[in-house]
Parts: C-alpha cells; sequence; structure tokens
C-alpha cells in the first residue's frame, strides 16, 4: 500500500541516512546490499509516495539500480536541494539533517518519481562512463606526447595511447550491440544517425544520457540538455540570456555535430549563418544549432520518423 509520505535519504560513500516525513523517524545504514536490505526492511510494506535523494556521482549509483522500479525514487539536483536547505533557514549541515531537508524538499514541491530505469539503461550508463574515462586518459597522454623527447618514453606512450584506442573501439562496439538488442533503441538510434551530423557516438551519447528522447516537451528538452536560454532581467536591468545547468556530457556530445550541421544540414546551416549574419556571436550561433539539434532529435523520435531533406 503506498502512503502520502516523503522519504529523504542523504547518500555517501559508506552510509544512507533516512528520515520519514510522517513521523520523524531516522536510521542509518551501509551503502551496500547488506544496507539496502534492512533499508527495505525499515520501509516496511507501506510504500512512501516519493523517496528522495541527490545525484552523488558513483555513490548513488547502487542504491538508484537496487530500487529503480521497486519505490518511488526521485533524483534531485544537490544544488537545488541545498538552496532549499538555505531558504528553510537551516545552516547546519550533517547527513542527518540532509536527509530530513531531502524528504521536505519532496514534499514541499510535490515531487514526482521518475519514470523506472531498466537493468540494460544501468549497464550502458556504465559502459558510457567507463568510456569517458579512456577518453580522458588518451587525451592527457597525447598531451604528454606532445613534449616528450627520450625516444623509450615516447614509444611507450605511444603503445598506451594504441592500447586505449583498442579499449574505446570495444566499448563502443559493446554499446552499439547493446542499443540493437532493443528494439526500441535500436529504432531510436537509427532515426537519430539518419540527421546530419549525428554520428555513431553522439547517438549512442544521446540515448545513454537522455533515455527520455522522444517523450520530452521541445523545450523540456533543451532544458535537460543545458541549452535553453535562461532570462536574466531585474526591474529595468536586462541582463543576456544564458545557458547553464543540464546534463554536461549531453551537451558535449553535441558540439562536433553541431559544426558539421552547420555544413552538411541546410536547416541548421541557414540558422547558423542567419544569427552570424545578423551580427550574433559564433559560439552563440552554435549553441543555437546545438539545441534546434536536440529538439529535433526529441521530434522525429517521438514522430518515430528518420530526417529527410526540407521535409524534416
Amino acid at each position: 500500500m503506498m502512503t502520502n509520505d516523503s522519504i529523504g535519504i542523504d547518500i555517501s560513500k559508506d552510509s544512507l541516512d533516512a528520515h520519514r516525513l510522517s513521523d520523524g523517524g531516522t536510521e542509518a545504514f551501509s551503502n551496500d546490499l547488506r544496507g539496502f536490505r534492512e533499508l527495505s526492511t525499515w520501509l516496511g510494506y507501506d510504500i512512501p509516495i516519493r523517496v528522495v535523494f541527490e545525484a552523488t556521482g558513483s555513490y548513488h549509483r547502487s542504491f538508484e539500480r537496487a530500487f529503480s522500479g521497486k519505490l518511488p525514487l526521485v533524483k534531485v539536483n544537490p544544488l537545488q536541494a541545498r538552496r532549499f536547505a538555505q531558504a528553510c533557514g537551516t545552516r547546519v549541515k550533517t547527513d542527518a539533517v540532509d536527509a530530513c531537508m531531502l524528504a521536505k524538499f519532496g514534499d514541499a514541491f510535490s515531487l514526482e518519481p521518475d519514470p523506472p530505469v531498466d537493468e540494460e539503461q544501468f549497464d550502458l550508463r556504465e559502459l558510457f562512463n567507463a568510456r569517458a574515462g579512456l577518453i580522458k586518459d588518451r587525451t592527457r597522454l597525447l598531451n604528454r606526447l606532445q613534449t616528450q623527447i627520450l625516444a623509450l618514453v615516447k614509444r611507450q606512450t605511444k603503445a598506451r595511447i594504441n592500447q586505449l584506442t583498442r579499449q574505446l573501439k570495444a566499448l563502443q562496439h559493446d554499446i552499439n550491440e547493446r542499443l540493437q538488442d532493443c528494439p526500441s533503441r535500436a529504432r531510436a538510434n537509427t532515426i537519430l544517425r539518419s540527421i546530419p551530423g549525428i554520428g555513431e557516438v553522439a547517438a549512442s551519447t544521446i540515448l545513454i544520457e537522455m533515455p527520455e528522447i522522444g517523450s520530452l516537451r521541445k523545450k523540456k528538452a533543451a532544458s535537460l540538455a543545458g541549452l535553453a536560454p535562461m532570462t536574466q532581467q531585474s526591474g529595468k536591468w536586462q541582463g543576456k540570456a544564458r545557458i547553464q545547468g543540464g546534463r554536461k556530457p549531453l551537451r558535449d556530445a553535441l558540439y562536433m555535430p553541431a559544426l558539421v550541421a552547420t555544413k552538411h544540414n541546410p536547416d541548421m546551416r541557414d540558422k547558423y549563418k542567419s544569427m552570424v549574419d545578423q551580427g550574433k556571436p559564433k559560439k552563440m550561433a552554435l549553441t543555437a544549432v546545438m539545441r534546434k539539434l536536440i529538439e529535433l532529435a526529441n521530434a522525429l523520435v517521438r514522430a518515430d520518423r528518420e530526417w529527410l531533406p526540407n521535409g524534416n
């Protein structure tokens, strides 16, 4: 049975601090399988309407994977949660206090649970994170190679770069196979790659970083990517609208496709040229193309149709 109650979970490397809003009950559990079982026992059969926790990088992933689809999870931005606590006049920051404020945050804004995430999506995310780590390692080695002089050192660096390149190809191959194993993801992948500028890596990044693709409103898609301009205004003062927040890996993945689109996608090329001709900075024009790309991708996946020239 579901109850109109909010649970706040503060997640750290080793522990989970839980707070039940209805009766103020608190408990601490270890951040492992044993702790997850004990948390389930503590919650009992009366499932709360929401379980609120912060996105804390690697620390929250096991918790989310264990309870997605079993509890009404609500993952929130840590900055928003902290600002809510400050607005409530809370200056103390402990795990127990954070758990309490998360429960209040969810209740105050009647936060809706996130859609359940399937196991394959978690696996894809792990592969994606591993790939991102290898790219950073390879970039670091490529930069170091430019300043190395000794032949032995350069040979070893090149060997490690080649090894990382092979590992990257293996990871991308596994990602592609997993995407093809799921009919809905395979179809979305085909649609995304039909858009000029969006290739193999960009398409897989969109599907992993924005699994909601195809179910979002136009502005929401841009907002999740951090590409929706935020108005800056106070009284008579009018500042420049700026993009902020959003999912940075997704935004990064759209940069190169946007560059390609300005040359090979007629609509995107016209949009870019029009803004530049109006005196807009090229960076702003390129950001606008990135926004149009993700909005177009979302619209095509929602309509279940591939991109066509002069009729997209």
